[in-house]
């Protein structure tokens, strides 16, 4: 179950280019949400989620972060443009990645999600520490 991704982004081609990383590095991508309805439709089932934080339903992605995390379990990574409008305190994700990103930036976020270690590409900023 930790190797289920699911991306949560309104720009497509952003979301496609997140999939396609991730399925080219073995992860399974349960689904692509674009507003909150569908992100929390499709979040029971998925280890980690890549989460943007301003989608077509407005600036959601943070309080979907949190009830994805507090309801499912899911690990949250934020994929924003926007780190200042992270408005939760850390419980609600494990870090964010500043776009545009790189590859090596989400497999090492998608690696750090699903089996708990710790990143290893400097373009994650940790939110909280495992664990705390």
């Amino acid at each position: 179950m930790t190797k289920t991704a699911l991306i949560v982004e309104d720009e497509i081609f952003v979301a496609l280019d997140l999939e396609r990383i991730l399925l080219d590095a073995g992860y399974h991508v349960a689904a692509i949400a674009a507003d909150s309805a569908s992100a929390i439709e499709a979040a029971p089932g998925c280890g980690f989620a890549f989460v943007d934080v301003n989608l077509r339903d407005g600036a959601t992605g943070p309080s979907i972060a949190e009830r994805m995390a507090r309801d499912y379990g899911v690990k949250v990574v934020f994929v924003t443009a926007n780190p200042s409008q992270i408005d939760c305190d850390g419980d609600c994700a494990l870090g964010y990645i500043r776009k545009p990103f790189s590859e090596a930036a989400i497999l090492a976020a998608a690696a750090m999600a699903s089996d708990g270690g710790v990143p290893a590409n400097d373009d994650i900023v940790m939110l909280r520490t495992r664990g705390s």
